[in-house]
């Protein structure tokens, strides 16, 4: 049966081969984790699936295929840390990457378009799959972080200059920082109350809070690493654009939306905020004539 069969066409059968098995462990080990019973029996359906496409294959090549135990490790290990939807989303955008060209083994194998729509058909299952808390409350750690990034990226520009001193700036920047994140935190509540989501609102304020005060914590550090207080506000302002990076990369991920257009809005918002407060903190120092 094998023999019949191009040897290219064979390492594309042999890639997939190894993808299905390597997914099949991926998605089994997955399902012992999961607590939700629904999302555990899915997982292992689909997982189940993987391993009947990977014996499939292997009827054409004859040989079998190990998994590729390094995506195994780093998908499953990814998705305990970051959140099943993410590590799911982030295979399933790898493996449309990496597609198997299942036209040209058609031609050979006719069963190779019904697996190709099985494919399809799992993807879609996983988006329905997807009933995670933590999904429920991006919305929440979106707006801590962006008033965040935003208010307090502003504010220590400003500061640095208007000060030029990195203790003052730093215990500036966590009073004010800690006393937004509270404030933040308290809007959400009530604007969740209002909005009659009463079972949701101190869960969603606590995430807002979190968000705010870990993107403070991060923002102020550079000022107790450095002793320059403007090579601190460019530390500042790295770490702001690496948060902006992998807050934008994971909820492009996980709600399918632009990575690109995430990142450019956030980054552009921060930035342009922090120029203009660095600029008002400078002409205020010398219109005031303020020396610390």
């Amino acid at each position: 049966m094998a023999t019949s069969i191009p040897e290219a066409v064979k390492l594309e059968l042999i890639k997939a081969q190894q993808r299905e098995i390597t997914e099949y462990h991926i998605y089994s080990r997955l399902a012992q984790t999961v607590q939700n019973e629904h999302n555990s029996k899915i997982l292992q359906r689909i997982g189940d699936d993987e391993l009947r496409h990977a014996k499939f294959w292997s009827r054409y090549t004859g040989r079998e295929v190990k998994p590729n135990r390094v995506l195994v490790f780093l998908f499953y290990w990814l998705a305990r840390i970051f959140g099943i939807t993410f590590g799911i989303k982030l295979m399933e955008q790898g493996e449309e990457r990496a597609q198997v060209n299942y036209t040209e083994i058609a031609k050979y194998i006719p069963e190779a378009e019904r697996i190709a729509q099985e494919e399809d058909a799992h993807e879609q299952e996983l988006i329905a799959l997807i009933d995670e808390e933590l999904l429920n409350y991006v919305g929440s750690m979106v707006l801590g972080l962006n008033d965040a990034l935003v208010e307090l990226t502003g504010a220590l520009a400003g500061l640095t200059f208007a000060l030029q001193n990195n203790k003052l700036v730093a215990l500036s920047g966590l009073i004010t920082g800690i006393a937004a994140s509270f404030s933040m935190a308290a809007s959400e509540y009530l604007s969740r109350k209002s909005e009659g989501k009463f079972d949701t609102a101190l869960t969603s304020s606590m995430y807002t809070g979190a968000a705010y005060i870990c993107t403070v914590v991060l923002l102020i550090l550079p000022y107790f690493i450095f002793q320059n207080h403007i090579i601190s506000l460019a530390g500042t302002l790295i770490v702001a654009l690496l948060i902006i990076f992998c807050f934008s990369f994971y909820v492009s991920v996980v709600q399918d939306l632009s990575f690109k257009e995430r990142f450019l809005e956030m980054a552009v918002l921060s930035m342009g905020v922090a120029l203009i407060s660095f600029i008002v903190g400078y002409l205020l120092q010398s219109i005031l004539g303020v020396e610390v």
